[in-house]
């Protein structure tokens, strides 16, 4: 590619294919280790590793002296001393490998961003405006990496598992990292959508992302507090729409959000708050496409967008309602990871929806 003046590319020249290879990757891997994430989570094995050595743990532990090591740190922790006493060796080694598969990722994923960013920009294969964003994805990913350890931290003490607004925090900062990278996609391929007549729409589709961040932070507090093993039917709660323990004004206090893992208030909240945002953002969605479809017959993607975003809806809801009505004693990891990962794809075509709106912003900006 034939270098510019400027120290990038200006935003009306081509960005390189192999740049929108690279960001589709990251988006791929962030996917992944979304995924990953929940099976770690699922499977209870995020606290088999007791120490947090960015350089050192890249390595496994390697012979059997190595192993029953890491072994006897992890049967210092809490969860092997109330939850897995008696634990043998390969069981330990199952839940270690998924730890450390999760921690392996996120560093491939660091040398994945890091070198071919700075490759690029020393190619000038970059925007301004690309370039920015990509650098923003590699601090946030920085912060990702210190909450994910202030959450295992969280669990090493005194309870046998990870806090649930740590875990909340964890997940919510990967999605970001997720939706920051994938609107960054969307740019490289399409840095400027089509320009809607009214902003309404705009509006509309950001009021949905709103809520879908939200509702996913709900789906991360309700697999911290084990929220779905209370409740595992649908339509109903315990026979009806409210449950009676949130009756109780007695229920309502701090002491019962710090301390949520004592008594079923807050786990029961928790599903409400999940259930009713899904009905609301089934709602909405609905009725944004209806109200806009007529209006983009002509624009081939933003009809697009209307069909995954609908499809991925359907998809979502099939699988929160068979996740849950198969809590029973535990929580299916299959279909929970496939619900969590059915979120991020939900996630995803509320983006692009959203991106095809953008160009109302962008005209009010030039203007």
């Amino acid at each position: 590619m034939e270098r510019t003046t400027s120290r990038y590319l200006s935003d009306e020249n081509q960005v390189s294919r192999w740049v929108k290879w690279w960001v589709i990757a990251g988006v791929v891997m962030v996917f992944l280790q979304i995924a990953i994430g929940g099976i770690t989570r699922l499977t209870g094995s995020g606290l088999s590793i007791t120490r947090w050595e960015i350089v050192t743990g890249t390595m496994p532990p390697i012979g059997e002296q190595a192993w029953q090591e890491a072994f006897e740190l992890y049967k210092a922790t809490p969860q092997y001393q109330k939850i897995n006493q008696g634990m043998s060796m390969s069981e330990f080694k199952f839940i270690y490998f998924w730890e450390y598969f999760h921690r392996l990722w996120a560093r491939l994923m660091f040398f994945v961003f890091v070198f071919p960013y700075g490759w690029f920009l020393w190619r000038r294969m970059l925007t301004r405006r690309l370039s920015r964003r990509l650098l923003i994805v590699v601090l946030l990913a920085g912060i990702e990496g210190f909450f994910g350890w202030i959450m295992v931290a969280s669990g090493l003490i005194k309870r046998p598992w990870v806090n649930a607004y740590n875990l909340t925090l964890h997940l919510t900062m990967g999605i970001i990292i997720f939706a920051w990278l994938l609107w960054t996609v969307f740019i490289a391929y399409q840095p400027y959508p089509a320009v809607r007549q009214s902003a309404k729409g705009w509006r509309w589709a950001w009021t949905l992302i709103v809520l879908s961040f939200v509702q996913i932070a709900l789906g991360a507090m309700m697999s911290g507090t084990k929220a779905g093993l209370l409740y595992p039917s649908w339509p109903d709660m315990d026979g009806g729409f409210w449950p009676s323990v949130l009756s109780d004004g007695a229920n309502w206090t701090l002491d019962s959000f710090m301390h949520y893992d004592s008594n079923p208030f807050v786990p029961t909240l928790i599903q409400f708050l999940h259930r009713n945002m899904a009905y609301l953002l089934t709602l909405l969605i609905g009725w944004f496409v209806w109200q806009h479809w007529q209006h983009s017959a002509s624009n081939t993607r933003m009809r697009r967008s209307y069909w995954m975003m609908l499809g991925a809806l359907t998809l979502q809801i099939v699988l929160g309602i068979l996740t849950l009505i198969n809590c029973r004693g535990t929580i299916p990891v299959d279909l929970g990871v496939a619900h969590q990962a059915g979120a991020v794809l939900l996630l995803s075509t509320v983006l692009y929806t959203a991106y095809q709106w953008s160009g109302v912003q962008l005209r009010a900006h030039r203007a």
